[in-house]
Formats: C-alpha cells, structure tokens, sequence
C-alpha cells in the first residue's frame, strides 16, 4: 500500500482498502482540498485533463430518485439526457445535487470516488450501478477522486471493472 496521509479519515479508509482489494496498482496523491476541482486540481498539480475523471452521481427527477454513479474524462461532458437516462431507464435524469451526493455517498463534490460506494441505494434495494465511459479503458492509469477532497487517486483503469463498473461507449461526449 502506498505512503499515506496521517490520519485517514473512516471514509478515507473505506475508499482505500475499496481499491487496495482490487489488486490493480495505485498511487493516492495528497493535495490541497482547495484545489480538489478537476480543472483547478490539473493545473495546480500539472496533471493532463486527458488522464483526469470526474465520479458525478447523477439522480431520477423523482420522489424517490433512482441514482448511478458516473465516470467520464475531464475532456468530456456526461451525456446525462440521453445515454444515460436510457441506461437507467427513467424519464428525467439530471446531476444529483451535492447534497443528494452527501447523504447517498457520504462524500464531498471534489473528492467522490467510484471506490467504497454504498452497495445499494438510498430509498431502493437495487444496487448502485457504475457505469465508466469506455475511452477510460483505453488509458494506463486515470486519476479519481480519493473519497474526500483531499486526496486523488492514481488507479489503473482494471480497478474500475474490478469494483463492478461497467465501460460504456458514448457514456459522455467529447467537449
């Protein structure tokens, strides 16, 4: 396991023993939870947006949303009305707000990761799908939220598949 900030946060340890058991290699990078936004992260850290994803949790505009988890490249925009309001098979999709993200999660915007989700969802005993953009599989490593806004994570694209995430084409479009 990697070198690690000092003390890890319950979340923090949950998201890392999350990707630690899927055997694929890793690097948790610290940062400056100011700086945890994807772009803002990329330039203050010289990362390329190329390799950088964004976990979004997206929700049904219902009383009792049905939600997914969502991967796709910081180059790209999810394709929320379309692609993915059919793959979850509801009417009216849109981004959960950072509340809904909060409580389904238990992570902030910034730092949400598709390591340690909760195995069902709120209100629903359906599991939480994860659906992973496929150009993501395409790359040697890809860098995630770490579970808080104060670490990212480093993770082969394997570990993604290997927690159940699904590689979807055309899950978002090129910016």
């Amino acid at each position: 396991m990697p070198t690690l900030p000092e003390p890890l946060t319950e979340l923090e340890q949950r998201v890392l023993a999350a990707v630690d058991a899927t055997g694929a290699p890793y690097e948790v990078i610290e940062i400056d939870p100011d700086h945890a936004d994807t772009a803002v992260f990329c330039e203050e850290y010289g990362y390329p947006p190329e390799t950088s994803g964004n976990c979004i949790l997206v929700a049904s505009r219902t009383e009792q949303p049905v939600l997914a988890a969502c991967v796709a490249l910081a180059t790209t925009k999810l394709d929320v009305n379309k692609r993915v309001r059919k793959l979850l098979g509801v009417r009216k999709l849109s981004f959960a707000p950072a509340e809904l993200t909060r409580d389904a999660t238990g992570m902030e915007i910034g730092g949400v990761t598709p390591f340690g989700l909760p195995a069902t969802q709120p209100h629903h005993d359906a599991p939480l799908p994860l659906y992973v953009d496929a150009r993501i599989g395409a790359l040697e490593r890809v860098i995630v939220g770490g579970g808080s806004r104060r670490l990212k994570l480093s993770v082969a694209p394997a570990a993604l598949t290997a927690i159940g995430g699904e590689l979807v084409e055309d899950l978002a479009l090129p910016l």
